[in-house]
């Protein structure tokens, strides 16, 4: 059974920065492409970043493009998201998301919240 565990989420201020980790069991982590969603109250679950099997092909939504920055580990199983200069509208519950092709995986989440 995949499984999905997230980490790093926290209370930071406006213009901190977070580092995100999502580790991941159970699967072949290598062959899994990777996601970024997050989902804020009362809005639905958006994508925030995506990165490929090697790591070399990313994308971003735009409005966390330049300031977050997507990798992954494959010799731990582990996906990052590293978000600097936070903003309060970044402020969301993050989810990693894993799949050979598709997401067919899902963490739990991990809250972010930025204050103004």
């Amino acid at each position: 059974q995949v499984q999905l565990v997230e980490s790093g989420g926290g209370l930071v201020q406006a213009g901190d920065s977070l580092r995100l980790s999502c580790v991941v069991s159970g699967g072949t982590f290598s062959r899994y492409v990777m996601g970024w969603f997050r989902q804020a109250p009362r809005q639905e679950r958006e994508f925030v970043a995506r990165i490929g099997w090697s790591g070399v092909s990313t994308s971003y939504a735009d409005s966390v493009k330049g300031r977050f920055t997507i990798s992954r580990d494959n010799a731990k199983n582990t996906l990052y998201l590293q978000m600097n200069s936070l903003k309060p509208e970044d402020t969301a519950v993050y989810y990693c998301a894993a799949g050979p092709i598709a997401y067919d995986y899902w963490g739990q989440g991990t809250q972010v919240t930025v204050s103004s």
